[in-house]
């Protein structure tokens, strides 16, 4: 059976963690990557790196902060979008969409929106309801979609080892959940949730606290899959083994395997 991996990887720095990403490549091999967080002007995007490791790319960057990109292996994906729809002055490299291997893919770094309340979590929530509005609009081609990234948002308390000092966090807030609840209802399936209900699966440990030591983790980078692809999801999971690496990203990549439409 011939299967599609999609991955979803925070890579923190993609210059300081370049080598992390290329031996993550070849071990693992997914088809198709989002990256988010990449932490560099496009211009500094390691592109000869990436091909040489066999992926096409497309990208979009952003000084210190931010900055997205779709990795494609043995081709460069077709870009759709790089901006939200929405907000025209929003300066931000948040997202990027693209058509990979009859799929659509779209990569996305939802604000963080600490410290909240403020501006920060404010522009969460705006950001969040102009993605809302798109993904209802991409539900409606009938396309088969995923929605990829860090959403920074724990979608309930089974996703997090403990809550107790996350209360106040913007990733926790009944504001922030709501609105992942909503892009569920519209049709979309969180495929990892879906694949282990009863599981506590955490793709981000933090730095501070030895929270990877302690396996305290949250699972906050999240594949959202249109109905049409539910019948071709297969498995998923997380490859903690990356985040055990030295000088690791604080992120797991997180990946679903979907059965080609060839086979």
């Amino acid at each position: 059976m011939t299967m599609l991996r999609i991955a979803t990887f925070n890579i923190n720095g993609i210059r300081s963690r370049l080598p992390i990403l290329l031996k993550w490549l070849e071990q693992e091999a997914p088809d198709i990557v989002c990256l988010q967080e990449l932490k560099a002007v496009s211009k500094s995007f390691p592109i000869m790196a990436i091909e040489a490791a066999g992926y096409g790319a497309i990208w979009k960057g952003q000084p210190s902060w931010n900055g997205v990109a779709i990795l494609a292996k043995g081709a460069k994906p077709l870009e759709i979008r790089r901006q939200l729809p929405g907000d025209d002055e929003d300066s931000q490299s948040r997202y990027l969409e693209s058509a990979v291997q009859g799929v659509i893919v779209a990569c996305l770094y939802l604000p963080n929106g600490n410290p909240q309340p403020g501006p920060k979590f404010d522009y969460k929530l705006a950001w969040f309801e102009r993605l809302l509005a798109h993904a209802q609009s991409l539900l409606a081609t009938g396309h088969p979609i995923v929605l990829a990234g860090d959403f920074n948002v724990v979608p309930t308390d089974q996703d997090i080892y403990n809550t107790r000092s996350w209360k106040k966090d913007a990733l926790l807030q009944p504001q922030s959940r709501a609105c992942f609840q909503r892009l569920l209802k519209q049709g979309w399936t969180d495929a990892i949730r879906h694949l282990y209900p009863d599981e506590r699966l955490y793709t981000f440990w933090d730095y501070f606290r030895e929270h990877w030591q302690r396996d305290a983790g949250l699972r906050i980078d999240h594949l959202l899959l249109s109905g049409n692809l539910v019948p071709r999801l297969m498995a998923g999971g997380v490859d903690r083994w990356v985040r055990g690496e030295e000088h690791a990203s604080d992120h797991a990549p997180t990946w679903v395997s979907l059965k080609s439409q060839k086979a």
